[in-house]
């Protein structure tokens, strides 16, 4: 492989065109095929909008594995927490609904990673953080170059490149709670031909504590191989690369929570309704890279399938066998003394009549999605001025088949016990969509002024098939579609070597699925960022106030929202409110104090302020707005995150505290539903992280989540107050050879 062709920087339209590393400064072993859509510190400074790139480095200081620890370190990012451990995480960035992170993009290495992103967004599915070694966000106009969501903006996750000479490591860690983590990689490049094996394994027995005894944990593993070809010639620099993966997952989770009361007596409860509850998924990916550098032109082809398949056994409802009306499990566990009989069977202290049936659900499903995409960049002069035009284009097909079932249970001496009576299939259908999309940006630079003007194009057909009707119903496929330009503009000034000030607008797009009815419109949006920038060394600053004005927001009835459409048979329907405003303020700064030669003090802030509220009245079914009116807000956004990180560092150790604050949040927006009134309290973590260099390649550490042991309500969805996670210790030691 050429050293130019290693370490060239980008023009940022590779940026999205992944085509080459993303080198930090001294970075000796990325390669080629390091994926970024961020890149180098001197292209974040020139870059109109803001990105946030967090590398292996940042990662390694508190060594997480959910995906919401670390993502409390970047601006403008709104956390719903559901489980304690973040495995299915609900992810939102400048005020969209976090819900099962279903309004952001998220990407592996650049290509869509959900199990449907299109026909089923919500993603049951996320990666393992722990293997990956760069966290990267875009929000801004520059989230026109990934889509299909582009009100909000894209989290890409970057996997471990092959090395540029044999190098491996060995992870091993301890914690509470049976927590045990087993994480190693080997890789090597021996002429044209590079590979990397790298495994993972985690797992835990839960901190919650199940009516009756047993596991409340899970266990889960990866395995992905990558091996790469370089093809270059004297003319053309070119690498062909092969990523094969597989993953899974078996835990004992639940959507059940607790009612307050019990909450405050014992967070860490789980009833005994809970007993058989069970996710179990397999996850495998297949990814096929060229990359080609002639002169100056750069272009990458990505060729990627995804199969994803997962059987989760959870309480879904109550019935009676003799038909009328029963309350939902929301209903019982958000007023208990109204409904004291229901409640006493869900804690397993009173067995369970004809009238409370106790209904559990395998929500069964299988996903696809692939595709091919082209992404590439090449600067052209015109009339004396550089044009950084990058462009790309991808088909991508994927498909949700939904095999929903329902069995009736007893609870009978503290144990759930099937009534006898067959399985039943509830939600039989299937959504597939093929969608073309195509975006093309053109950066200029005048003097101390770069302007960049971009437009994304998505081209979507949706097809969805209800398989319970019957053959002679006629055509039992549902279209829809969509065909939408959406542009965006953005202009950078620097006023100095270290500062510069950008602005930015760009449109704001969110599909509906294909089994929606044609009357439920899109999410668009007009999206608006000012912003400030200051980089000096070792110290970098950044300020960006937002504006969304969104004309028609959406949202999709599920039963992780705990909407009460999923039990009557419109599970994922969607639902449109009208005129939205959010806004708000984004800041971060980060840098060290030099105490003596070897001794520092780095430090981090990061702000997020945030508000939102509906323009106009709404009495709406669905269960987090019900009856809205004008300058209410949206649920599950705090108005205030708050992020400090004090570390001190020396030569062969280093010790950093970490305290995140999220303040209180609404559940519903309007009055009506259940849970109308009722907030997530505000709640301050602190974690602390401390590793030792015990020799040259050899490292022990120490790390303590929840360090004050503060537990927290997290949210009372799906059903009752679930907790954020117990204060948990972890020793580990990692070897790199």
């Amino acid at each position: 492989m050429k050293k130019t062709l290693l370490m060239r920087p980008l023009s940022l339209s590779v940026l999205a065109a992944l085509t080459l590393p993303a080198l930090a400064e001294g970075d000796e072993t990325s390669n080629i095929e390091r994926v970024s859509v961020i890149g180098t510190e001197q292209q974040l400074s020139a870059t109109a909008g803001s990105v946030t790139r967090l590398d292996e480095q940042a990662l390694a200081k508190f060594e997480y594995d959910d995906i919401g620890r670390i993502l409390a370190q970047v601006p403008g990012v709104n956390i719903r927490s559901e489980d304690g451990y973040g495995l299915r995480p609900n992810i939102g960035f400048r005020g969209v609904t976090p819900e099962r992170s279903k309004k952001i993009n998220i990407m592996e290495d650049g290509v869509l990673i959900g199990p449907a992103p299109y026909s089923a967004p919500a993603a049951y599915y996320f990666p393992m953080t722990s293997r990956m070694t760069a966290v990267e966000v875009t929000k801004g106009p520059g989230t026109i170059q990934y889509g299909p969501n582009t009100v909000a903006g894209t989290l890409n996750l970057v996997t471990r490149p092959v090395p540029l000479s044999g190098e491996g490591m060995v992870d091993l860690s301890l914690g509470g709670d049976g927590y045990a983590k087993a994480h190693a990689y080997y890789g090597d490049t021996q002429g044209d031909f590079g590979y990397l094996l790298e495994g993972l394994r985690v797992q835990t027995d839960g901190f919650k504590e199940l009516d009756g005894g047993g596991d409340t944990g899970f266990e889960k593993n990866d395995l992905m191989f990558k091996a790469n070809w370089d093809l270059s010639s004297q003319s053309v620099d070119q690498l062909l690369e092969v990523k094969a993966s597989y993953a899974d997952e078996v835990s004992d989770e639940t959507y059940l929570g607790l009612t307050d009361g019990d909450f405050a007596v014992n967070p860490l409860r789980r009833y005994a309704a809970t007993q058989l509850a069970e996710m179990d998924w397999q996850h495998s990916q297949l990814q096929l890279t060229h990359h080609l550098s002639w002169q100056s032109l750069d272009v990458t082809t990505r060729a990627y399938r995804h199969d994803f398949e997962r059987s989760w056994e959870k309480l879904n409802r109550f019935t009676s066998s003799q038909g009328g009306n029963v309350p939902s499990l929301l209903s019982v566990l958000t007023d208990p003394e109204q409904y004291w009989d229901y409640y006493q069977v869900l804690t397993g202290e009173r067995d369970a009549s004809i009238q409370q049936i106790l209904v559990l659900g395998d929500n069964a499903r299988e996903y696809y999605s692939q595709g091919v995409q082209m992404d590439g960049a090449m600067p052209v002069t015109l009339a004396g001025v550089t044009h950084n035009l990058e462009a790309g284009v991808r088909f991508h097909q994927d498909e949700i088949q939904r095999n929903h079932t329902e069995q009736n249970f007893l609870m009978t001496d503290g144990q759930m016990v099937a009534t006898g009576e067959s399985v039943r299939a509830t939600t039989t259908n299937l959504e597939t969509t093929r969608a073309w999309s195509v975006y093309i940006q053109d950066r200029i630079e005048l003097g101390d002024w770069a302007f960049t003007l971009g437009t994304r194009g998505e081209d979507i057909d949706g097809y969805y098939r209800n398989r319970n009707r019957k053959p002679n119903a006629g055509d039992d496929w549902q279209r829809k579609e969509h065909r939408i330009w959406l542009p965006s503009a953005s202009a950078l000034y620097r006023v100095d070597e270290q500062q510069s000030v950008f602005a930015g607008v760009h449109k704001g797009f969110v599909p509906t699925s294909p089994l929606q009815d044609k009357r439920i419109e899109p999410e668009k949006s007009l999206n608006y960022e000012l912003g400030w920038r200051y980089r000096n060394g070792a110290s970098q600053a950044e300020v960006v106030g937002f504006f969304n004005d969104v004309d028609n927001l959406k949202e999709s009835c599920s039963f992780s929202t705990a909407a009460s459409c999923a039990s009557d048979g419109d599970l994922d329907q969607d639902f449109n409110a009208g005129a939205v405003e959010v806004y708000g303020l984004e800041a971060s700064i980060n840098s060290y104090m030099r105490v003596t030669g070897e001794l520092t003090l780095p430090w981090s802030v990061v702000y997020t302020h945030t508000q939102s509220e509906f323009k106009q009245g709404l009495d709406s079914d669905f269960d987090l707005w019900g009856e809205v009116d004008p300058g209410d807000e949206v649920p599950y956004l705090p108005d205030n995150v708050l992020t400090l990180t004090v570390g001190v560092a020396a030569s062969d150790w280093r010790v950093t505290l970490l305290v995140n604050h999220t303040g209180e949040m609404r559940e519903a927006a309007g009055q009506g539903v259940v849970l109308s009134g009722k907030v997530v309290p505000s709640h301050t973590l602190v974690d602390l992280s401390a590793s030792y260099d015990v020799s040259a390649n050899g490292q022990l550490y120490l790390k303590l989540d929840n360090l004050l042991d503060e537990v927290e309500i997290g949210s009372r969805r799906p059903y009752g107050a679930r907790p954020t996670k117990p204060q948990q210790a972890f020793v580990g030691y990692k070897y790199h050879f």
